[in-house]
């Protein structure tokens, strides 16, 4: 009888349906976000080899660096206060105005210092068409902003719109990629994809929303990009231990190494998305009912355990499966960085989802500022002597210690405030 009386509570209460609904619909695009990659992996690893998945991964942990910069912790902060201010129309247009004027400046400036990165450095200039279609996928990206629908909890079209994007990248692959030296394609036809679903959704954004586009206002979009600072100061450290030791490891391993650290990182990548699902659905409704913290906590590590000890049990059927024998060595990197998620859940639990939401960023910078340093410093002997094993060693015991010192900081601000 109770708990007929909780679900009938909860299937009539307004904000408990629009959360099922976003965790429903996330779920869907994270479910997208397997079934999508896993149909052109096998076919990718089979086509192009272990080298040029490596060029791949290489080109992508550069890019990576300018995409953080792009995003500038938008995705937290402005996500915040859509959802917080997300009645009152006028306040949306300013914030999605000032957003998307700020990170069209970032962009131009990031593409520039990647054309100086092109011209003087030699290994870049030997990929330098692969860096550039890279890079093309972060226009689509600022075209699609995902914080805006995520504030104004309309997932919906999030799920559509992305799913429509993996749909064209997929059948692109098998129309396209024939032969190891298309290789240069991958990278564009995910930034095609990005781009068709960003035009979409801003003519959703537009025309079915009414938000208006202003003009840019450059006293508002400074204020912007400060009290997006910390955030993002958080969000690009990480960086030095993640992206860097990809990058790392392209310098001193090769693209082979490379490659046998991306294939191994492939699953831990697609799970990361999956459990961001969670964190990404009570992102907004904790930025207005923090006391539901404690439940989001529990969903979220059990999510989290589940899947870590699946891909830690299942690394030799997984990579048996999806890739050829050359990539044998991605088990012992794959079980690695599985352990490794669980340190994760706790940065978004603990920062993300309570540090963030609560104005404790600068706390969260400070913390993750000096990990990430700590890992920038390991990363160096680990992967000049132990190659793409110690690459993942570095990124796991880096994200250990982020994820403790998170969470003991944010239970000790939690018992303060009670």
């Amino acid at each position: 009888m109770y708990y007929k009386k909780r679900i009938r509570h909860l299937t009539q209460n307004k904000e408990a349906k629009i959360l099922f609904q976003n965790f429903a619909f996330l779920s869907l695009l994270q479910i997208a976000g397997y079934i999508f990659p896993l149909i052109t992996l096998p076919y990718l690893a089979r086509v192009l080899g272990v080298e040029k998945f490596g060029e791949i991964a290489f080109a992508s942990a550069i890019v990576a660096y300018l995409q953080t910069v792009v995003n500038y912790g938008f995705d937290f902060t402005a996500t915040r206060d859509i959802a917080v201010n997300r009645e009152d129309k006028q306040k949306v247009s300013e914030i999605f105005s000032d957003v998307m004027w700020a990170r069209a400046f970032i962009m131009f400036m990031a593409f520039m210092v990647l054309f100086v990165l092109i011209l003087i450095i030699p290994r870049f200039y030997e990929i330098r068409w692969l860096l550039i279609f890279t890079f093309c996928i972060i226009p689509g990206q600022v075209l699609f902003p995902q914080w805006l629908f995520q504030g104004l909890e309309r997932m919906k079209y999030i799920t559509i719109l992305n799913i429509v994007a993996k749909f064209v990248f997929t059948v692109s692959v098998f129309v396209f990629v024939k032969q190891k030296s298309d290789y240069i394609l991958q990278p564009l036809l995910t930034a095609i994809g990005f781009m068709v679903s960003g035009l979409i959704s801003m003519y959703i954004i537009l025309a079915k929303y009414r938000i208006r586009f202003l003009k840019p206002r450059p006293a508002s979009i400074i204020l912007t990009l400060k009290g997006s600072g910390d955030v993002f100061i958080n969000q690009l450290f990480p960086n030095l231990y993640n992206s860097f030791s990809v990058l790392l490891l392209g310098f001193f391993g090769g693209a082979f190494s490379t490659g046998i650290f991306d294939a191994g990182n492939k699953f831990i990548t697609i799970s990361q998305r999956l459990t961001m699902v969670v964190s990404r659905t009570f992102f907004p409704y904790l930025s207005r009912n923090i006391k539901k913290h404690i439940l989001y906590t529990r969903l979220n590590l059990t999510v989290t355990t589940v899947i870590a000890i699946s891909l830690y049990v299942m690394a030799p059927l997984i990579i048996h499966l999806f890739f050829t024998p050359e990539f044998g060595e991605a088990i012992t990197v794959m079980r690695i960085l599985a352990v490794s998620l669980l340190f994760m859940a706790l940065s978004n639990i603990y920062g993300t989802n309570y540090m963030i939401i609560q104005g404790h960023e600068r706390r969260l910078r400070n913390i993750t500022m000096a990990t990430s340093l700590i890992g920038f410093g390991i990363a160096w002997p680990l992967i000049y002597y132990y190659g793409f094993v110690g690459a993942a060693i570095t990124i796991a015991v880096t994200r250990a210690h982020l994820g403790v010192f998170i969470t003991l900081t944010a239970l000790k601000i939690k018992r303060n405030e009670i």
